[in-house]
């Protein structure tokens, strides 16, 4: 059978738990008309099918010819003949034969899982542009945000409105999840309200879902004593991030800004080429990554002089920055354009492919391993930062039930990036300085 969408809707991927790192998806080996499964009109309802397809995918794109030691043409062999009744059997199958190959990013995604990944990676869903979340002395789901130009916004939902009922159906006996997914829906349906808001009541409305772009980037101006900081948060390397990372910076640089900090703390990661079109607002010449794949093969990403600012820049870290967020941390480490602050990254070195299966479900395959500039290999051991300051458990509850108060004052890590700036005396933006960081020797 042949690959459904194998060069339409494929991206590669790295991440921390399963976001995404992109590549050209013309760079993937495609299936050979010798070994390409023949198409069925039954394709979809056949597990064997199914199975078969999983099996070429990995077979032509897996990183480590040698399948971690796992005769591979045997594996086949034994996965056609087994009997599978539905297509759950198969799932339990396949994902039983890529554990053998001993990659936790190789993975099998079911229709559901690969729709959210592939909703997160592309930056757009249809909903109706609400951030929730729950407030934990009521356990109310409230209304965090409201997404620019979004049916909420236009609704004039605001933030603090707490959603009594969705759909009819209680909030009380909801999980932030089950709210999330009640509010979830195709374009141009519709959801019920009822919200309370203090000063106004219990009130009703009713929004149509629309196409909504979710933003991965939030910014905002700090003014820490004498220096104004260029604040800006990078949740996610989706396929929307590098417009918003550049408009971030831009629209900061007219406040006169003397410095940016740039939060990658719990950014799992995201396309490749987000990553490198980001670092390359931020570098103006030097390597960025480099990618390695089964063959040997070694594609080498630059900076081509297009920055939009050389003022400094401080990064910070945590264990929950990955993939993506390693290769920017590591190309503007390396290259001395940053000094990063936190904890060690992650240490996730690898990018897969995600392909999209005949039945709906999905497959991300590792196919290369990525280096930052210096070539180290950073796979399980992750990036150090600069200046290492972890948070005490206290003080990671507090940031993680009030996301206000990160990059303020009780943010020990913002704090301490706004030290580094201040050591380096950084409060003339118009006079050339030199980057503060560590360059590779």
């Amino acid at each position: 059978m042949k690959q459904k969408m194998s060069a339409i809707c494929q991206k590669f991927l790295l991440g921390g738990a399963i976001a995404t790192i992109a590549f050209n998806p013309l760079l993937s080996p495609a299936l050979s008309a010798d070994n390409a499964p023949q198409k069925s009109t039954t394709l979809e309802d056949n597990p064997k099918a199914l199975i078969d397809e999983v099996w070429q995918i990995v077979n032509n794109e897996f990183v480590d010819r040698n399948f971690n030691n796992v005769d591979w043409l045997q594996k086949r062999q034994e996965l056609l003949s087994g009997t599978y009744t539905n297509k759950k059997q198969a799932y339990i199958a396949i994902r039983k034969a890529l554990k053998d190959v001993g990659d936790p990013y190789t993975r099998f995604l079911e229709p559901e899982e690969f729709e959210a990944l592939t909703s997160q990676t592309s930056g757009e869903t249809s909903g109706v542009g609400v951030r929730l979340a729950i407030d934990k002395r009521t356990n109310d789901i409230v209304v965090v945000e409201t997404l620019k130009s979004s049916p909420a916004k236009e609704a004039g939902l605001q933030s603090g409105d707490r959603i009594v009922r969705i759909n009819g159906k209680p909030t009380a006996l909801m999980s932030l999840d089950q709210a999330i997914d009640e509010m979830q829906g195709a374009e141009g349906t519709s959801v019920n309200l009822q919200l309370s808001r203090q000063g106004k009541g219990v009130f009703a409305v009713t929004l149509t879902r629309a196409h909504i772009e979710i933003p991965s980037v939030s910014y905002t101006l700090k003014q820490e004593d004498q220096l104004k900081i260029g604040y800006i948060k990078l949740d996610e390397f989706s396929s929307h991030a590098a417009e918003q990372m550049k408009q971030a910076i831009e629209e900061l640089k007219t406040k006169n800004v003397s410095g940016y900090v740039l939060d990658l703390r719990g950014n799992p990661g995201g396309l490749l080429y987000a990553s490198v079109d980001i670092a390359r607002m931020w570098m103006n010449e030097g390597k960025i990554v480099s990618t390695i794949d089964r063959r040997g093969g070694n594609r080498q990403f630059s900076a081509n002089g297009t920055s939009l600012t050389n003022l400094p820049l401080v990064i910070l870290v945590n264990q929950g920055s990955a993939s993506a967020s390693e290769i920017l941390t590591g190309a503007l480490k390396e290259n001395g354009r940053a000094t990063v602050v936190g904890t060690n990254t992650y240490g996730k070195a690898t990018v897969q492919s995600v392909h999209s299966l005949s039945d709906g479900s999905g497959l991300a395959v590792t196919i290369a391993r990525y280096y930052p500039p210096s070539g180290t290999n950073i796979s399980k051991k992750g990036i150090k930062p600069d200046v290492e300051i972890g948070l005490t458990m206290d003080q990671q509850v507090r940031l993680q039930n009030d996301p206000s108060l990160m990059a303020t004052s009780a943010d020990p890590q913002y704090s301490r990036a706004i030290t580094v700036i201040k050591t380096h005396s950084f409060a003339q933006p118009a006079t050339p300085v030199k980057p503060i960081g560590i360059r590779p020797q």
